[in-house]
């Protein structure tokens, strides 16, 4: 770009590359035509040669100047084309732009929407979460406090006679069985079933080797599960003992009692490591149960029990029968007599039948005016007296 006092001439528009380049050819003219005239005085005969060179060179100048015309033309209209694509351009890229812009807006509420949903979700897992460690910190303090009842041997048989009642009272009716029975000697059984004899009352009593039990569970080394083992002996053995002593009355009791278990473990480990202790206690007439079999074992005496109701309701059942027969008895003479009246009803139902054919014979007698037959009819009916002789 070149300033030439107010007149500004850029070299990147092709109007002024067109007129520079007349510019520079009129000079070229100028110049040859300058050192033509210089040369005239040399050579006459070089001016004809020249000037028909310059008369080639005028009509190049103007084809020059066509081309230049047309030139710059094509160059306005590269301008315009150029122009016009610029600004397709610009309007596409607009378009683009906003395209882009509402997708990404679209994604944004999308990709947000999306995420509020996650942290909802997320939030209702936490508080299901804190939820679930809310009820396993109680679950613990619940194994703590139980771990506090079995470690005293009061609380601990509190546990085993609550567990005895719940299995009791769900397996036999309320009136077959008693809690906390006092016997003739004094003792009082935790429960006691009511069977008729035989066997008669039997007594269940719970008992819970815990502290044995324990050891033998946490003894590291043999000489620690020899000695968990006769103390585990002894105290299984110690607690029929009493059993049989205190709960088997002769003519109060049935021959028998039986132990309840509150631990389905202890009772595995008395069965599977000491079956000589079990033995004993059949010996001595005190079977050892656990809770599942305790629930056999009164399934049983259920049906015993049942079974001895029913008998003692025989003598009533046949006095009912007796009277059920006599009831039939009586039904079938009502009913032999009932047939009888349906009898003389149909009977009469039949003559009133005979009597109303008669009846509507003669009424149609009557209405043909037949006398006749009703003269001889009523001659029929008269009986006729034979004067005796």
């Amino acid at each position: 770009m070149i300033q030439i006092g107010d007149t500004v001439l850029d070299f990147g528009n092709p109007f002024v590359i067109a007129g520079a380049i007349g510019v520079f050819l009129f000079l070229m003219l100028m110049l040859m035509v300058f050192l033509a005239l210089r040369a005239s005085g040399r050579s006459v005969r070089a001016i004809e040669p020249l000037a028909m060179q310059m008369g080639q060179m005028g009509e190049n100048v103007k084809t020059l100047n066509a081309s230049q015309h047309s030139l710059a033309g094509g160059l306005r209209s590269v301008s315009d084309a150029q122009v016009a694509g610029q600004a397709q351009m610009v309007n596409t890229l607009e378009r683009r732009l906003e395209e882009v812009q509402k997708n990404m807006g679209d994604s944004l509420h999308g990709s947000a929407k999306r995420t509020a949903e996650s942290l909802g979700e997320l939030q209702m897992r936490l508080k299901t979460i804190d939820k679930a460690q809310t009820n396993i910190e109680k679950l613990s303090g619940d194994v703590l406090s139980l771990q506090d009842i079995l470690s005293n041997k009061q609380t601990r048989g509190a546990f085993g006679e609550i567990q005895l009642n719940e299995i009791v009272s769900r397996a036999l009716a309320p009136d077959a069985y008693t809690f906390q029975y006092t016997l003739s000697n004094g003792k009082r059984a935790d429960c006691l079933i009511h069977l008729p004899n035989p066997p008669g009352p039997i007594v269940i009593d719970s008992k819970f080797p815990l502290e044995a039990y324990e050891m033998l569970r946490n003894a590291t080394n043999d000489t620690e599960a020899a000695h968990a083992g006769r103390f585990m002996k002894s105290s299984v053995r110690k607690h029929i003992k009493d059993i049989s002593e205190r709960y088997i009355i002769d003519g109060e009791t049935a021959d028998g009692a039986l132990m309840f278990l509150p631990s389905e473990a202890v009772y595995a480990e008395l069965h599977a490591n000491f079956p000589d202790v079990v033995r004993e206690g059949f010996d001595a007439r005190v079977w050892i149960v656990s809770p599942t079999t305790c629930m056999a074992t009164l399934n049983t005496m259920r049906a015993v029990l049942k079974d001895a109701r029913m008998r003692e309701q025989a003598g009533a059942i046949r006095k009912e029968l007796g009277a059920l027969y006599k009831d039939v008895d009586r039904l079938g003479t009502r009913v032999s007599n009932l047939d009888k009246h349906f009898g003389m009803a149909a009977k009469d139902i039949e003559d009133i039948k005979i009597s109303a054919t008669k009846a509507g014979n003669r009424a149609m007698r009557l209405d043909s005016f037949d006398f006749d037959e009703l003269a001889e009819e009523k001659t029929a009916d008269v009986l006729k007296l034979t004067p005796k002789s």
